[in-house]
């Protein structure tokens, strides 16, 4: 396809400039070109056709990046980056060195922050918009957050802050699945044309100035009038939470209808009171596969275009999680399988089906998700959190708080724990090991093939510990299949030199051995670490730990306290990820990138 309209877009106000024929096309040409390169690189699809007529009517409006447009989560940013002068560079979209899947500050000034975890828009953008009037500085901030971001308790948080301010600040309420605030009947829709008419605004505005030079006559009758208006307005709006919080409530709009969306957007700007626009958007318009199965494409692998993104019929962890869950479920009632909004994606998804009973959907809500598993272990359920790695660290003081401190047995399934690939930095789940293991009663496990994963969920359902079973994303290597047992296990050779690792490096380091001399500790249990290996380390000259997480606070800095502890004199090395942010890469690369895959293992061992 040619992009005449698209190729000519080099910044926001390019946009301003065409005509609503002109636009259309732009819309078609940005939803080809994104279907595109995400069916080469992957990517975030539905979310993303759900809002190129939104993000064409907001940059028609508002003038980034004096104005900051803040999109939640950033799985909804590509057409504002196709806007924002990165068409030309579009294609490298999620790998290494190119465009990020996300909103990143260092790689546009139209990405105001960086973005990735859901919920957090309304803050940012407030914060954002508060520094602005304190400055003196032009502009405001816009913050576009989905319905299902707005389950995160922290948008919750930023409505109670936003609603008492003065000024223009405005959130944009990207509907895409549920009725949060209905509009009932023929009165009502014309009501909402009424209200966002320049003509009504103005008559409005004269109204008040005139009763206003009436003294507390025309006062009263003022707030009389208001009282009036805000009556009829409850009884045919259904009062809302947004209003209840002093937000100026507009809509719903139809979030594909750019003209009607452009009349909303310019009445907020003139407002002075906070303002929410209801936008009502189809996730995945305009590609038939994404707009029928919208879950199915949130985030797909490269696929074809004409034949749809297929699904895998190879078993991945996550899979085996929810099929081990869903056989332990059978046998016994008492275990319960919560998620914060991922059912699909960790695996859960026939245990909501066979299981609907005992089968949670919190929403984003990890903390919530944390300690209702702590209230359910505390009321003699068995419960099972399956959670991401990098959307655990969003519950860290509820694990201390409800589970840890009354050392409550609550399983934490970790999914996608370890270098996830080309979702780049805020994905990466390599901090779970450095912080779970700071907190007292957590043990930590870290199967290293499918028959593993099992058997610690297993192992760890019917006994008293507050356990974590963590797995990287996909599938098992095929260097190795097995099941070992118990907490740890030697692969001796007869070697002076010892690789330590664990997970899915374990089988890198099978495929080492094969070519260099040395023994193996595998771990099973990566925390606490067991006293009684700690004999059979002290006779190695040489000890060598790979793992897939941040240097500080990892297993192989606690591994080196007791070896030190102990009288340890031989060489100590630690293969980790230097504390820094892993960016976009293929999870293959980026292990070479660290020396953490075998022929890596290979050389240092040699």
């Amino acid at each position: 396809m040619e992009y005449n309209f698209l190729q000519k877009i080099k910044s926001p106000e390019d946009v301003k400039k065409l005509s609503y024929e002109e636009i259309d096309k732009l819309c078609n040409e940005m939803r080809h070109c994104i279907i595109d390169t995400v069916s080469k690189n992957g990517g975030h699809l539905a979310s993303n056709l759900g809002v190129v007529e939104l993000t064409v009517a907001l940059h028609r409006v508002f003038s980034s990046p004096d104005d900051a447009i803040i999109f939640d989560v950033g799985h909804q940013s590509y057409p504002h980056k196709l806007l924002t002068g990165r068409f030309d560079r579009f294609n490298t979209l999620r790998t290494k060195d190119g465009i990020s899947g996300f909103m990143k500050p260092n790689e546009s000034p139209h990405d105001y922050i960086t973005t990735g975890h859901s919920s957090n828009s309304i803050s940012a953008a407030y914060g954002i918009y508060k520094a602005k009037k304190l400055l003196g500085e032009k502009g405001t901030a816009v913050a576009v957050i989905g319905d299902g971001a707005l389950t995160g308790g922290l948008a919750y948080e930023a409505l109670n802050n936003a609603g008492n301010t003065k000024g223009n600040f405005i959130i944009i309420l990207n509907d895409n699945k549920m009725s949060i605030s209905q509009n009932v009947g023929a009165l009502a829709r014309g009501l909402t044309k009424l209200r966002n008419q320049p003509k009504y605004r103005d008559f409005k505005f004269k109204v008040g100035k005139f009763l206003s030079k009436l003294g507390v006559f025309g006062l009263k009758t003022y707030r009389l009038i208001s009282r009036i208006k805000d009556f009829l307005k409850s009884v045919v709006y259904r009062n809302n939470i947004f209003s209840s919080l002093g937000f100026n409530y507009l809509g719903p709009v139809n979030g594909h209808d750019v003209k009607a969306m452009e009349s909303l957007f310019s009445s907020a700007i003139m407002n002075d009171k906070p303002t929410l626009i209801h936008v009502l958007t189809t996730k995945g318009k305009g590609y038939p596969y994404a707009e029928n199965s919208p879950k199915n494409y949130h985030g797909v692998s490269p696929f074809d275009i004409e034949a749809g993104a297929s699904q895998s019929g190879n078993l991945s962890y996550s899979d085996i999680a929810g099929k081990t869950l869903c056989n332990l479920a059978d046998a016994n009632e008492k275990i319960c399988a919560i998620t914060a909004a991922m059912t699909v994606g960790t695996g859960l998804s026939d245990f909501a089906t066979e299981h609907k009973d005992r089968f949670f959907d919190v929403g984003i809500a990890e903390q919530h998700a944390t300690a209702f598993a702590a209230g359910m272990a505390r009321g003699g359920m068995i419960p099972f959190f399956v959670v991401y790695s990098t959307f655990l660290q969003r519950a860290y003081d509820q694990i201390i708080h409800d589970a840890a401190i009354q050392n409550l047995p609550i399983k934490i399934l970790i999914d996608r724990a370890g270098i996830v690939g080309e979702d780049g930095e805020t994905h990466q789940g390599i901090f779970d090991v450095a912080f779970l293991s700071s907190i007292p009663n957590v043990n930590i496990y870290s199967p290293s093939s499918f028959d593993e994963l099992e058997r610690a969920i297993r192992k760890t359902a019917f006994n008293s510990e507050l356990a974590a079973i963590r797995y990287p994303r996909g599938l098992q290597n095929d260097n190795y299949q097995g099941n070992t047992d118990g907490d740890f296990t030697f692969l001796k050779t007869g070697s002076k030199k010892l690789l330590v690792t664990y997970g899915r490096l374990f089988s890198n380091a099978i495929e080492a051995q094969k070519t260099a001399e040395f023994d193996i500790l595998k771990l099973n249990k990566i925390y606490p670490l067991s006293n009684e290996m700690l004999k059979d380390l002290l006779s190695y000259e040489k000890i060598c730990f790979f793992e897939e997480v941040v240097l500080s606070g990892s297993v192989s800095e606690h591994l080196g306290s007791l070896l030190m502890d102990a009288g340890y004199r031989g060489a100590y090395e630690k293969y980790t990820i230097n504390d820094e942010f892993v960016p976009s890469n293929s999870v293959s690369a980026a292990l070479k990138e660290y020396k953490l895959d075998s022929d890596s293992m290979i050389e240092i061992m040699t």
